[in-house]
This record gives C-alpha cells, sequence and structure tokens, in this order.
C-alpha cells in the first residue's frame, strides 16, 4: 500500500467517440461496421421482397383469374410489405443500438 496509485484508466467510450470525430483509421473502421451492417440488413430485406416480386407473374399466369390477381395486388401484398418493414426498422434499430453502445462503453449505466 506504499507505491504509487495506479491510474485509474476510464471507459473506452470517449475515446471512441473522439477517434470517430477525428476521423482516424480506427474511427473511420466503426463507422464502416455500422454501414456493413445495415447494408446487410437492407440487401436482406430486399431480397426477402424481390423473391415474391419475381415469382408473383409466374403465379399469376397459372392462375388465370384476374379476381384472384387483384385480390392478392390489393389486399394480399400490404401485410408482406408491412413484415418486411418492420423486420427492417427493428434490424436498423438494433444495429444503431448497438454502435451506440460500443462508442460509449457497456458500462456507461444506460440499459
Amino acid at each position: 500500500m506504499t507505491g504509487e496509485p495506479r491510474t485509474v484508466h476510464g471507459t473506452p467510450g470517449p475515446r471512441t467517440l473522439g477517434e470517430i470525430d477525428e476521423q482516424t483509421p480506427l474511427g473511420a473502421a466503426y463507422v464502416r461496421s455500422l454501414m456493413r451492417g445495415q447494408l446487410r440488413a437492407a440487401a436482406a430485406a430486399f431480397a426477402v421482397l424481390a423473391l415474391p416480386v419475381a415469382v408473383l407473374p409466374l403465379f399469376f399466369g397459372a392462375l388465370r383469374s384476374t379476381a384472384v390477381e387483384w385480390l392478392v395486388l390489393g389486399v394480399g401484398c400490404y401485410p408482406f410489405l408491412v413484415l418486411i418493414a418492420w423486420w427492417y426498422v427493428r434490424r436498423a434499430e438494433r444495429n444503431e443500438r448497438d454502435f451506440a453502445e460500443l462508442v460509449r462503453g457497456r458500462d456507461s449505466g444506460t440499459p
């Protein structure tokens, strides 16, 4: 107990935030990782949307019923679109929340 006191290092939050603000290579890597996560979520949402759009003409050609076509296009596609949008927004918010926790540091006391 007679030695010099050790210096206490702060949380990584302010340093990480400074890295991003100063646009250092480390800060750029953090931002790139966020952008990559957002791009992955957007690509997944696009792929899930593109598959039914590509298959619908084949379905309509085999069905040959204009009433069902209008029903699917007028009513059936909207719950699917809302579900994709809901998933994408939730995923994007989770990516941003994880990025903010990384920047602030996990022990900042916020839930």
